[in-house]
């Protein structure tokens, strides 16, 4: 389907200020990394691995952010499976932030530390996401999907008006993730359409799945996102926001990836905001074992 109603802007394919390199034997295809700013005095910075799409669109991304970061943009092929099943392999996960650690230290004749890690998807990426949750859940501090969480019916391919469920067990790993987030413990940010495949659950049923899971609610909204998307739908609650958009065109699809800029600055500014807030809390503690604040 087409759709020529929504503005459907997209990032131009620009070079952004900073430093671009590749990794050719990290994975089956070689890796376009990219730092903002390569020479800032602090030698630790956040890393963002972003998988399926354009590497200019995450490099933009970053670069708007106007925060510290490495970024990493993996690009397998088609399908969900490409992207999952390297990462099936416990050691690819530390082995790809490693082998981008080393290689940013190298370039800045310095040892580069690695803070904060982020990952991002679009569509079939998120089969990198779920293999990574399964064993380095940890190790991850925020993930965006931006239309990209599907799973199996049971049985195959009967939908769910015809009686038919999800697999459940393909969305534990992000049902896991994203309690943590409902907790303030983790940064999640998941988009979907309204796109319906009809083979495969969707990225609504998906995330219907997720908000029912966390007895939490869908509160409509009607609003413009990013790129000129159109907002329905937004649950929140600490870490965690799942927004829901209009469309059911590949146009629509594509938006979210192109829409990634405005979403990564929301889980940035999330961490941010979460950190003031332990911030303030250690100070407050800090007085009210002051011998001050322990006076009548």
């Amino acid at each position: 389907m087409t759709d020529a109603t929504r503005a459907h802007d997209r990032i131009e394919n620009e070079e952004v200020p900073g430093v671009s390199f590749v990794l050719n034997n990290a994975l089956s295809k070689p890796v376009d990394a990219y730092v903002v700013d390569p020479g800032r005095e602090s030698l630790r910075m956040d890393l963002l691995i972003h998988f399926h799409g354009p590497s200019y669109i995450p490099k933009r991304a970053a670069y708007d952010s106007r925060h510290p970061l490495i970024v990493a943009a993996v690009n397998l092929g088609s399908g969900s499976a490409v992207y999952e099943n390297p990462f099936r392999e416990e050691s690819t996960f530390p082995r790809l932030i490693e082998m981008i650690r080393d290689s940013l230290s190298r370039k800045a004749s310095t040892d580069v530390g690695i803070s904060r890690v982020y990952l991002s998807s679009f569509s079939a990426g998120y089969g990198a996401v779920r293999a990574i949750l399964k064993d380095h859940l940890s190790m991850v501090d925020g993930i965006v999907l931006l239309d990209g969480l599907h799973t199996d019916y049971v049985p195959s391919g009967r939908v769910l008006s015809q009686g038919g469920t999800l697999n459940t067990e393909k969305l534990q790993g992000f049902l896991e993730y994203a309690r943590l987030a409902t907790a303030g413990r983790k940064q999640f940010l998941v988009t979907h359409s309204e796109i319906f495949p009809g083979t495969y659950a969707s990225t609504t049923e998906t995330s219907d799945y997720l908000i029912d899971s966390l007895h939490l609610q869908r509160h409509p909204v009607l609003k413009w996102g990013p790129v000129g998307m159109q907002m329905l739908s937004e649950t929140h609650q600490n870490g965690l926001t799942i927004l829901g958009f209009a469309g059911n065109s590949a146009p629509d699809h594509v938006d979210h990836l192109h829409g990634l800029p405005a979403f990564l600055k929301r889980i940035l500014d999330g961490e941010k905001a979460g950190d003031q807030n332990a911030d303030q809390s250690v100070e407050l503690r800090k007085r009210n074992r002051s011998p001050r604040a322990a006076r009548p």
